[in-house]
């Protein structure tokens, strides 16, 4: 899917900038688009959108690309597209090598009283919730999931998708057009493992806690450290892995 941004040229008329392509499972393509531009840093927030639709045409195989029209004054910038855009959903967007290579814009350290803080009994219950809500999934034993919880353990969204940063860009987009975030009273959950991207877009959303099923990379970890988040790895029934930002588990009584 190709993600393209409108917004009104200095002559009046219109611009049209090509953001990024994408290997997706089709499905809440809008949540994906807008969440896209926000983990990026591309758009502040929800009022810089003025609608998103498919585009069709003969440039445009019908309903795989979505355009996303600004608002006047948007943040938007195309000088910060020289960075490729080009991502893919195994590796998300190339040229994140290291935390060097990339400037979070906009974001800071998250404070340590913000934030969820859950008993080591309801994480362990959560890649479980997670799982019976895949129902795509349950048919193809082949796609990853993101959700977003409360500190109940109670889901608000679960987005699936071929790749996991789609994943994680859906769920994110749909908090945004819903207009709730920052999230810092959520916890991201994951099915897979956690890379720099993932934990960089939850960072953008104001997400201050990640648990996977899986592993963390080595920059996902220095990135939790270094923002004061919660970073939770090779989660399940039978335990879990804290890297970085354990006062927000605690130990049931």
């Amino acid at each position: 899917m190709e993600i393209r941004v409108e917004r009104a040229g200095p002559g009046g008329g219109t611009e049209t900038h090509q953001v990024a392509v994408t290997m997706r499972t089709p499905g809440h393509d809008y949540e994906l688009a807008a969440g896209f531009l926000f983990s990026e840093g591309l758009v502040r927030d929800w009022r810089e959108i003025h609608s998103l639709t498919h585009c069709t045409g003969p440039d445009a195989q019908e309903y795989n690309v979505v355009s996303v029209r600004l608002r006047p004054g948007a943040s938007f910038d195309p000088a910060f597209l020289t960075r490729n855009f080009y991502t893919t959903s195994s590796c998300g967007v190339c040229g994140k090598a290291s935390l060097e290579a990339v400037e979070i814009q906009g974001c800071r350290s998250i404070p340590r009283d913000v934030g969820p803080v859950l008993a080591a009994s309801m994480l362990k219950g959560l890649p479980d919730q997670l799982r019976a809500r895949q129902e795509l999934f349950r048919r193809t034993g082949g796609i990853h999931a993101a959700g977003v919880a409360d500190p109940t353990g109670t889901f608000a969204v679960v987005r699936e998708d071929v790749g996991r940063h789609n994943a994680v860009d859906k769920a994110v987009g749909h908090l945004l057009l819903e207009r709730s975030l920052p999230a810092n009273d959520r916890l991201l959950v994951v099915s897979g493992r956690t890379s720099f991207e993932i934990l960089q877009k939850a960072l953008m959303a104001g997400v201050p806690m990640v648990a996977a099923v899986g592993a963390p990379s080595s920059l996902a970890v220095e990135v939790a450290r270094r923002f004061g988040m919660t970073l939770v790895g090779f989660l399940g029934e039978g335990g879990f892995n804290v890297y970085s930002g354990e006062w927000r588990v605690r130990e049931d009584v």
